[in-house]
């Protein structure tokens, strides 16, 4: 009979070999993507950053059009996602009745279980119409010489953009931000809040000054999970963002292209060479942006856990 110290060494080593794994996946991962790049990297550098040309006819490759969708569409997904997570969320675990928690949270687990592309087929079929009359027309003729906020919804509105990119991420990435939020709602000790509430504090206070004190590692955590999905979102992007290699203007209305459709639009059929180098490049760009998105979030946390025990 194997004795139970053993048995701890074997699960010890075990667990100490998957994390290893994991770490010689993820150097595997990056060590492939530089040795890919590495043409495009020497050809252009970090020049490759700000350059805006992209040109596969001339041989001249330059990401920041692919960075700034990526980056853009990403934020207006996370603007309006976080809040409504929140409220559904604080609904869910806090307002409503008791016969409509579970059906209500199944529905909204679903939208999850719906694929990229169909989301992509109904932003270009359905919504963006809808979008181009009944948001952008309006939007464009209430702020027509507005300094500024004129130039940022100018434009054709043809319901195709960034906006309407980050419009469908905010949809996909809702159901992630919204069922881990109401999940760490829930494990809060119903004592807190009971005593609370005992003391004469409104639901809203309930809420801002015990349950997100008590689970923001969490509420950080699942944002963070929803600003990942919307990072590495492939074709529900590529159906609606216009899928265009030019930065004319600043405009949300504008058709701009995202890192990652780009490469699914282009990988297939680049040559070998600096365009293929430079779609690989962008990969490689997309990974930094995801490990220093994941370090913030770790560092956040961090200085809000110090500043808990400065204040205790």
């Amino acid at each position: 009979m194997i004795s139970s110290v053993l048995v701890d060494r074997i699960f010890g080593w075990l667990a100490r070999g998957a994390a290893l794994v994991t770490l010689a996946l993820l150097l595997g991962i990056m060590a492939s993507l530089v040795h890919g790049a590495w043409p495009s990297i020497q050809a252009y550098g970090l020049g490759f950053l700000t350059s805006s040309v992209w040109d596969p006819v001339k041989n001249e490759y330059g990401g920041l059009v692919m960075i700034y969708g990526t980056l853009a569409t990403s934020f207006i997904a996370l603007l309006i996602a976080v809040p409504v997570s929140f409220g559904i969320a604080l609904f869910l675990t806090e307002l409503s009745p008791a016969w409509l928690k579970r059906p209500l949270g199944t529905a909204i687990e679903l939208l999850a279980a719906v694929p990229s592309i169909v989301y992509g087929m109904w932003g270009l079929m359905v919504f963006g119409p809808i979008l181009a009359a009944w948001v952008q027309q309006p939007l464009q003729a209430l702020l027509a010489g507005v300094p500024y906020l004129g130039a940022l919804v100018s434009g054709p509105p043809v319901g195709i953009g960034i906006l309407s990119a980050g419009i469908i991420l905010a949809i996909m990435i809702i159901p992630f931000i919204a069922s881990v939020m109401r999940d760490v709602f829930e494990v809060t000790p119903a004592l807190l809040k009971e005593s609370a509430y005992g003391l004469g504090a409104t639901t809203w206070e309930v809420v801002w000054k015990v349950v997100l004190p008590y689970t923001k590692s969490g509420v950080l955590g699942g944002i963070m999970l929803g600003l990942g999905r919307a990072l590495g979102e492939t074709m529900a992007v590529t159906f609606v963002i216009g899928n265009m290699n030019q930065l004319n203007t600043l405009s949300v209305f504008d058709a701009a292209n995202s890192i990652t459709s780009a490469l699914a639009n282009e990988f297939a059929e680049a040559g070998e060479g600096l365009h293929q180098a430079s779609l690989i490049y962008l990969g490689l760009v997309l990974f930094f942006i995801t490990f220093i998105v994941l370090s913030l979030s770790k560092l956040l946390l961090a200085r809000l856990k110090k500043g808990e025990g400065a204040r205790a």
